[in-house]
């Protein structure tokens, strides 16, 4: 699944594909906001773990979890 992550006072976005479900990351970025954690720690499929402190975030955007097709469709 796609995930961009938008960095108040940045003018770049993190993206990048992690195997968490939707859920799990609306799970995290949820508790980010609400206070429950000051850090929002996400994975993605390299092992690669990104780290956003929850008071910078300005949005998360979280795509399908549908894979990518590959060719032409006729």
């Amino acid at each position: 699944m796609d995930v961009r992550i938008g960095i108040q006072n940045s003018p770049r976005e993190l993206a990048f594909e992690t195997s968490h479900s939707a859920a799990e990351v609306e799970e995290a970025v949820g508790a980010a906001l609400a206070g429950q954690s000051a850090l929002l720690k996400l994975t993605d499929d390299k092992g690669t773990v990104y780290v956003v402190p929850a008071p910078a975030l300005a949005y998360v955007e979280i795509g399908s979890e549908e894979s990518r097709r590959v060719g032409f469709v006729a």
